[in-house]
């Protein structure tokens, strides 16, 4: 191991030392099922359809707000859904290690859910202490890695072990890669120790506009590893796809949907619509169409 290798090594929390050197509580957790990410604008239609979803993501940031209208609302949900709440504000990647203030927020909305897993993107979103405003892909170097394991073990303890990743889409490969982002995004959920969120549009678009086949990504990856997937439509610009989140999925996203179930021990899918919302029994269509791959391609059945 190289000097810098070994001192990031030591700052690592023993405790995250400890969760990292296996996998073995991705088998323990629950299946979950097919469910959606909650969006204010069905929040009534969502109740009157309750039956349709298994399970809500939700945008941890949202909630950090202790308003009463939020807190009333967290509460509400929490009463009928499971909830696994899902980061964008992290900023797992940032060299300049964590915004303390938010990793706070979000310990806190995680210690009263108790969710059976949390998620955020392998990606950094502040850099020089200025808030980028999006999801930036990170370079594929040994170096980011170390930040980003640094970053991880952190937040772990903190936050919770139970931390899934997740894949981003990229316009350009970042300048001095060593590795693709298979190897990448393997070497990070084998130093950490961390699940997967698997999200197959992104996959999808990446594929397309990078010119590679997902299924040989698929073959690089840890697929023993994967926990949730998201899956949802995108629109074409210019022939390069992009995940605007805002339209039906298509057919090559459910096909590669059902390639990863047959794959991955999968515990929930999440339908991730945003934008150009249609009326909610489509979208529980797609919800339901999901749990039937799931259930006939994984032969799993809810534990939860």
């Amino acid at each position: 191991m190289a000097v810098a290798e070994e001192a990031d090594e030591m700052m690592i929390p023993q405790a995250s030392k400890a969760l990292s050197s296996g996998h073995g509580w991705i088998r323990e957790l629950p299946v979950l099922g097919a469910g959606i990410g909650f969006r204010e604008p069905f929040r009534g239609q969502l109740f009157l359809n309750q039956s349709k979803v298994d399970f809500l993501e939700i945008t941890a940031d949202h909630f950090f707000d202790t308003t009463t209208a939020k807190e009333l609302e967290l509460e509400l949900l929490a009463e009928h859904f499971v909830l696994i709440p899902h980061g964008l504000n992290l900023s797992l990647g940032s060299a300049e290690g964590l915004d303390q203030g938010y990793v706070g927020k979000f310990s806190r909305l995680v210690n009263r859910l108790q969710p059976p897993w949390w998620s955020e993107h392998i990606a950094f979103t502040r850099a020089g202490g200025l808030e980028i405003g999006h999801l930036t892909p990170m370079p594929f170097t040994r170096a980011a890695i170390r930040s980003l394991c640094r970053n991880i073990a952190e937040v772990r303890d903190r936050i919770g072990p139970r931390l899934i990743l997740e894949n981003i889409t990229f316009n350009v490969t970042m300048p001095d890669a060593e590795m693709n982002e298979a190897q990448f995004l393997s070497e990070v959920i084998g130093r950490t120790g961390c699940g997967l969120l698997l999200d197959v549009t992104n996959l999808h678009a990446n594929s397309v506009n990078h010119r590679y086949d997902p299924i040989e990504f698929l073959d690089a990856i840890p697929m023993e590893k994967v926990v949730q997937l998201h899956f949802v439509g995108g629109h074409e610009v210019g022939g390069r796809m992009i995940d605007s989140h805002s339209e039906p999925t298509p057919p090559e996203v459910w096909q590669l949907l059902e390639e990863v179930v047959k794959r991955a021990p999968v515990k929930g899918v999440i339908l991730e619509r945003d934008d150009n919302l249609p009326p909610f029994g489509e979208l529980a269509g797609e919800v339901g169409r999901a749990r039937e791959i799931l259930w006939r391609c994984s032969g799993n059945t809810p534990t939860m």
